[in-house]
């Protein structure tokens, strides 16, 4: 089974306002190792599909902060992650079921090989 990530937009992905830690390329990687990829922000659904379109990587989802718990529902995985910068994001993770990494903890897997099981 699948292991599914949610990305905040601001502060976690490297085109966020501000910049974060994670690089369109860390996501890339992800998808090719088979984990389900998509992103959970205060922005707007069209604003994050944008997002994703304008860097050419197709996600399964993109829902509103308050709005995780839905992804959960949609996607069965193995493990459901979202990976953020506040504790707004570790709030969300946590009420929807899902484990919070932060985006230096996201980093440090990544650069480590992180792989699925």
């Amino acid at each position: 089974m699948a292991k599914l990530i949610s990305f905040d937009i601001d502060g976690t992905l490297e085109v966020g306002d501000p910049p974060g830690g994670i690089t369109m390329e860390m996501v890339r990687r992800l998808q090719g190792l088979g984990y389900l990829i998509g992103s959970c922000s205060d922005r707007t659904v069209s604003e994050q599909q944008r997002i994703w379109r304008d860097h050419g990587i197709e996600v399964e989802f993109t829902v509103l902060k308050h709005r995780l718990e839905a992804v959960k529902e949609q996607f069965p995985a193995e493990e459901h992650y979202h990976v953020g910068d506040t504790e707004t994001d570790r709030r969300a993770a946590l009420q929807a079921g899902f484990s919070f990494l932060s985006v230096g903890d996201a980093v440090a897997g990544l650069l480590n090989g992180l792989t699925p099981q």
